[in-house]
C-alpha cells in the first residue's frame, strides 16, 4: 500500500448501486447495438438479449456471493486472482482493465456522434472526437473528485433515460406490426447465439456493483440484491426495446439505421419523441462512460494492491478517499483510445466488441472460482450470500459452458483481439509480476480437499521489527513437531477497531495486512518446509480476537512476541497478551526477542507440570541454528533428601527430558549447586543465548503463576527470554 493509504470510503447506497448498474447497461446497448442485433438475428434478436441476459444473470448470481465474502474493491479480478492465483488474475485483470476502456472510448465517441448528429453545422471526426475528450474529461474530473458525487450525478442521468426509455415501449407496444416479425429468426439458431455475442457488452453494469463493493454500504444485503435485480429488470427491458423496434419498422431497415430507436421513434412519438429519444442516447453515452472509468480503476487500483502492477497506483486521495492515481491512468489511456477513433471509426466499435470476449473469459473464470472457495473453505471467507443447493453447483457449471458457446460463436477478428489481451496477460505475469506476487491462490487445496492432520503453530504477529523472529521460532517448532502432524503455521494479525461501522471499509486494512504477512513469512515457511496461512482479523479487542483464532484453528501452540515489560497492576503482560497466557487451551510460548540469534537455548528445568514443555521448546528452538540445548537445573546443596545436590539435579532433567519424549543427544545437561538459587540462575542461564523458563509460582492479580526466579531471569538475562505454560 502506498504511504497514501488505500482505503476507500463506504458511501454508496442501494439506490446508487442499481443506478451503478443499470447506468451502464441502459446505454449503448440500447441506442447504437439494436440496429446491428437486428440485421445478425432479425426480430429473433430479442431472444438473443435474453440469453444474454441469463449468462448474466449466472454470473451476477456467483459474484453475489464472493462479493458478499470479499466486499473489497476489485471486482471479478480479485475473486480470480485470490481463488486461482497471479496467473489467470494478471489475465483477468487486464482483460477487465482494458474492456472497460474500450467500451469507455466507444462510448464517449457515440456520445459526440448524437451530439453532432442534431447539428450538421458541427459535423465532422475531429468534432466528434473533440467533443468525446471534453466528455471525458469531464467525467474524469467528477470521478477524481468524489465517487459519491459521481454516484450522484448517475442516479440523475439514469432516472432521465430510463423513463424516456419506458415511454417508448410503452406507446411502442400498441404499434408493432405481427407481419414484421415474421420470419423471427430469418438467420437460424446460429445467428441468434452469434447475436448474444456482439450484445453482451450491454450487461456489464452488475460486474460494475462488484468491483466497487469496498465503497457500498452494508454489502452483504445491498451487493446481491442490487445485482440480481438489475440484470433481471434490464434484460426485461431490452427484450421489450427490441421487440419494439422489429415489429414496427422491418429489421432489414432497422440494420441499415446508425440511429435505429430515433428511426422507431418518429413512426409513433413525432419529431418531440425523437429529440427525446436522442437527449436520451447522449446521457446514456455518458453514463455508461462514467461507470466504465469508475470500474476500471478500480481494477487497475485492485491490481496494484496485489502486485500485477505497480504499488504506485493502489493509493487513495488523502482528501476525497478516492484512487486518484488510478482514476488518471485510466482516463490517459481511454483518452489515447478515443483519438485512435479519430483516423479509424471502426476500431473502436471492433474492439468494444472484444471488452464482450474478454468479460465471457473472466466470467468463466469467476464461476470456477467460486467452485475453488467452496472446496477450500478458506477462513476468510464468510458470504452472506451463499448459493443454496442444487442452485450451487448447476450456477457455475452452466454458466461456464453458455459463456464458452456464445465465445465460440463470436467473430474471428474478435476472438484474435480477445484472445490477444489474454496472452499479453500471460506474457505481463510471466515478464513482470510472477516476483512481486505472493499470493499463490486456493487452487492446491481445493484439489487436495481436506488436509491431513495437522501439528498447527498460531503466531500473532503486529510489530514489523520481530514479526521476522517470531515466525522463524513458529517455523522451527511446527517442523520438529512433524512426526505429531504435518506442519503448519498460521501468522495472524489483528487489526483494532474500536466500534467497526457500516462505513468503515475495514476489507481494505485487512487485505494489506495479509499482504505484508505474505511478503514477511513466505521465504520463511519455503526456508522450513511448513505450510503457511495467515488470517487478518478485524476486531474490538485484539486479545480475545486472538483467543478466538486460537480455538477455531485448533492449535497445539501459540508463540506470541513481548516487549519484557512487567506490570503488576493487575496484568502481568498488559491486556492484550494476559488473556492469552491465562486462556489459551493449548501450549503457550511468550517470546521477548532481545537479539537476532536464537544461538544455543537453555531450559531452566524444575520439577513442576511445565518443565517438560519447558525442555521440548529448548530443543524445538535449537532447531533455528542448529545447535544443541541445554536442560540447567540449580539446587540448594541443604535438603532433606538423602540424595546429593547434583544427583538430584541429574534426576529432575532426566524426569523432565523423559515426560517430553526427547533423545538424550537431543540435549546437553547442566547441573549447578548454589546456596543463592535465584542469583545462580540468573549467572547460568546469562551464558546462554536464549533462555526458556516456565511460568510457576504464585498466581497474580491477573490470574498467571508468576515466581520471582522468572522475574530475576526477565530483568537480568541477556539473550532472549522465552516464558513457556503448558496446556
Amino acid at each position: 500500500m502506498s504511504a497514501e493509504g488505500g482505503e476507500l470510503e463506504r458511501t454508496l447506497g442501494f439506490v446508487e448501486a442499481m443506478t451503478l448498474g443499470g447506468g451502464t447497461m441502459i446505454g449503448a446497448g440500447i441506442f447504437i447495438l439494436p440496429g446491428i442485433a437486428a440485421e445478425t438475428a432479425g426480430p429473433a434478436s430479442s431472444v438473443s438479449y435474453a440469453i444474454a441476459g441469463f449468462v448474466a444473470l449466472l454470473a451476477a448470481l456467483s459474484l453475489s456471493e464472493l462479493a458478499t465474502g470479499m466486499p473489497i474493491a476489485g471486482g471479478s479480478y480479485h475473486y480470480v486472482n485470490r481463488a486461482l492465483g497471479g496467473l489467470f488474475g494478471a489475465v483477468v485483470g487486464w482483460g477487465m482493465w482494458t474492456g472497460l476502456m474500450f467500451a469507455s472510448a466507444f462510448y464517449m465517441i457515440g456520445f459526440g456522434q448524437y451530439l453532432v448528429e442534431p447539428l450538421p453545422f458541427l459535423d465532422g471526426r475531429a468534432v466528434i472526437v473533440g467533443i468525446g475528450l471534453v466528455g471525458l474529461a469531464l467525467l474524469l474530473g467528477v470521478n477524481y473528485y468524489g465517487t459519491e458525487e459521481s454516484s450522484a450525478f448517475q442516479n440523475v442521468t439514469i432516472g432521465t433515460e430510463t423513463a424516456i426509455i419506458l415511454v417508448f415501449v410503452a406507446v411502442g407496444l400498441f404499434f408493432i406490426d405481427p407481419g414484421n416479425l415474421e420470419p423471427f429468426a430469418p438467420f437460424g439458431a446460429g445467428g441468434v447465439v452469434a447475436t448474444t455475442g456482439i450484445v453482451f457488452i450491454s450487461f456489464l453494469g452488475f460486474e460494475i456493483i462488484a468491483t466497487v463493493a469496498g465503497e457500498i454500504k452494508n454489502p452483504s444485503r445491498i451487493i446481491p440484491l442490487s445485482m440480481i435485480l438489475s440484470v433481471v429488470l434490464v434484460t426485461i427491458l431490452y427484450v421489450l426495446v427490441m421487440l419494439v423496434s422489429t415489429g414496427v419498422i422491418p429489421f432489414e431497415s432497422l440494420g441499415e439505421s446508425p440511429i435505429p430507436v430515433s428511426d422507431v421513434a418518429v413512426v409513433y412519438l413525432g419529431p418531440l419523441g425523437v429529440i427525446a429519444i436522442v437527449f436520451a442516447a447522449i446521457i446514456a453515452a455518458i453514463s455508461s462512460s462514467n461507470s466504465s472509468i469508475l470500474a476500471a480503476s478500480r481494477v487497475i487500483y485492485a491490481m496494484g494492491r496485489d502486485g500485477i502492477v505497480t504499488d504506485w497506483l493502489n493509493a487513495s486521495h488523502p482528501r476525497f478517499y478516492t484512487p486518484h492515481r488510478a482514476i488518471a491512468a485510466t482516463g490517459g489511456v481511454t483518452a489515447l483510445l478515443i483519438l485512435a477513433g479519430l483516423g479509424v471509426e471502426t476500431i473502436i466499435a471492433l474492439l468494444a466488441e472484444a471488452a464482450s470476449f474478454s468479460f465471457l473469459v473472466s466470467y468463466s473464470l469467476v464461476q470456477v472460482s467460486l467452485v475453488v472457495f467452496r472446496r477450500a473453505d478458506p477462513d476468510d471467507y464468510d458470504p452472506s450470500f451463499a448459493l443454496p443447493w442444487p442452485v450451487y453447483p448447476v450456477v457455475p457449471i452452466l454458466g461456464v459452458l453458455l459463456s464458452l458457446l456464445v465465445v465460440s460463436q463470436m467473430a474471428t477478428v474478435v476472438v484474435v483481439i480477445g484472445s490477444g489481451i489474454v496472452a499479453f496477460g500471460v506474457v505481463w505475469y510471466a515478464v513482470y509480476a510472477r516476483g512481486r506476487v505472493v499470493s499463490e491462490g486456493l487452487l492446491r487445496e481445493a484439489i487436495r480437499g481436506e488436509p491431513a492432520e495437522p501439528f498447527r503453530v498460531v503466531v500473532p504477529v503486529a510489530n514489523p521489527g520481530t514479526q521476522r523472529g517470531l515466525l522463524r521460532l513458529a517455523a522451527a517448532s511446527a517442523h520438529a513437531n512433524e512426526d505429531r502432524g504435518t506442519p503448519e503455521l498460521v501468522a495472524v494479525n489483528v487489526t483494532p477497531v474500536a466500534h467497526p461501522s457500516p462505513l468503515q471499509n475495514v476489507e481494505a486494512d485487512r487485505a494489506d495486512h495479509q499482504r505484508d504477512l505474505l511478503e514477511n513469512a513466505h521465504d520463511i515457511a519455503t526456508e522450513m518446509d511448513v505450510t503457511l496461512r495467515t488470517r487478518a482479523v478485524v476486531a474490538p479487542d485484539v486479545g480475545e480476537a486472538i483467543l478466538d483464532v486460537i480455538e477455531d484453528e485448533a492449535a497445539d501452540e501459540v508463540i506470541l512476541g513481548w516487549d519484557g515489560t512487567l506490570d503488576w497492576d493487575g496484568h502481568v503482560f498488559g491486556t492484550t497478551v494476559d488473556p492469552v497466557v491465562r486462556d489459551a487451551p493449548c501450549d503457550v510460548s511468550l517470546v521477548d526477542l532481545r537479539t537476532e540469534t536464537v544461538g544455543t537455548p537453555v531450559a531452566l528445568v524444575a520439577p513442576g507440570p511445565n518443565a517438560p514443555v519447558v525442555a521440548h521448546q529448548a530443543v524445538e528452538f535449537a532447531t533455528v541454528d542448529g545447535t544443541v540445548p541445554t536442560l540447567l537445573n540449580v539446587q540448594s546443596p541443604r535438603s532433606e533428601s538423602d540424595a546429593d545436590a547434583e544427583a538430584r539435579g541429574q534426576a529432575v532433567v532426566t524426569d523432565a527430558a523423559e515426560a517430553a519424549g526427547l533423545d538424550p543427544d537431543e540435549y546437553d545437561v547442566r547441573v549447578v549447586v548454589d546456596d543463592d538459587v535465584g542469583r545462580a540462575v540468573v549467572e547460568a542461564t546469562g551464558q546462554y543465548d536464549t533462555v526458556c523458563v516456565g511460568l510457576s509460582g504464585r498466581p497474580g492479580g491477573s490470574g498467571i503463576r508468576f515466581g520471582t526466579v522468572t522475574e530475576r531471569v526477565v530483568h537480568d538475562s541477556p539473550g532472549n527470554v522465552a516464558l513457556i505454560r503448558g496446556s
